[in-house]
Formats: structure tokens, sequence, C-alpha cells
């Protein structure tokens, strides 16, 4: 019999868990629940986390490297700030729908009764994201595309859209695609 390689039943714990958080019911998740669907002992699940909340803090730190690492990459690939700011947005909207379960985290639903220091973690991201938005459209505004003091207010219309587009596909049992139209919404917010 072959044994796990190291790190790999983490990486199964939270591919279940992101699958469970994908149905949309969207019924509290249990330790019990979910060394069930992985076949296993709610004491094997806690000799890869110490706690729930560790989960939940596991999807988070993949949301967080994907999510930043992608932004870099827009950084780096455009000088344009407003194609910075309009694929940044693009990059979030299509994240939730490639990630349904990782949309729930997102949005902070799968968070609820978890501990507080989870959403915390989750506010914290959404500053992040907030200022690469003001980072690009500063951008914008030195290349004569808005003005410094829009700079700001834009930034926060625009995490504010792509967090209610998340809403509403993670309340819509994930059938309103939050990349359906965006484009054109993009661009209205950016003219």
């Amino acid at each position: 019999m072959a044994s796990t390689p190291p790190g790999q039943r983490r990486l199964d714990i939270l591919q279940a868990l992101a699958e469970m958080l994908e149905q949309p019911k969207g019924d509290k998740i249990t330790t019990a629940a979910l060394a069930r669907k992985l076949g296993f002992s709610e004491a094997a699940l806690y000799r890869h986390f110490a706690s729930k909340a560790q989960m939940f803090e596991g999807l988070i730190e993949f949301i967080e490297s994907s999510v930043f690492g992608l932004i870099n990459q827009i950084a780096e690939r455009h000088d344009d700030g407003l194609t910075q700011a309009r694929d940044i947005v693009g990059m979030l909207l299509h994240f939730a729908s490639q990630n349904p379960g990782m949309t729930r985290v997102l949005i902070g639903e799968a968070l609820v009764n978890e501990d507080d220091r989870l959403q915390l973690r989750m506010n914290q991201f959404y500053d992040r994201v907030e200022l690469a938005l003001k980072q690009a459209l500063r951008v914008a505004a030195t290349e004569g595309h808005g003005r410094e003091e829009e700079v700001a207010p834009r930034a926060a219309m625009l995490a504010s859209f792509v967090i209610g587009r998340w809403h509403r596909y993670a309340k819509s049992g994930f059938k309103n695609n939050p990349t359906q139209d965006a484009p054109l919404h993009i661009a209205l917010l950016l003219g």
C-alpha cells in the first residue's frame, strides 16, 4: 500500500471542505460530516489541523496566495492603470466563478459561527484588494484617466461591486455567474 505524500492529506481535507462549501444550501459544515466525506475519523482530521478554524485558515491562505499572485502578475503585465483595474476586477469575478465553495468564504457566509479572527482576516483581504485597485487607479490618474481625488472612492466602488457580485452568486445557489456581462459593467464603472 503506497503511503500518502507529506502534506497531501492536508490538501485532501481542504479540497473536501471546499467541495462541501459548493453545496447551494450552505448548511453548516461539521467536522463529523467532513470526516465522513473523506472516509476517516474526526481524530484523523485533528492530526492535520488543530481546529476547524485552522481548516478555514487554510482555505483563506489559498485564496490570498491565488488572488494576490494574480494581482501581481496583472500589475507586471500592464503599465496602463485602467487596464490593471479592469483586469483585477475581472480576475476577482472569474476566481469566484471557478471556485464556488471559496466564494462562500470570500463573502464570510461560511465563516458565520466560526472563530471571529477568520472574518477579521477576510476584512483585511478586502482592504488589500481595495489597496491594489487604488494603486492601479493612481497610475491611471497620472496617465490622465481620472483625478487623484477620485482614486479612493472609485476603488471602494469597484471593491463593493465585486463583493456584491460574489454575494449574488452565492445567494443564487451559484446560478448567477459573477462574470455575466462583467466587461460591460466594468467599463461603465471605469468610464
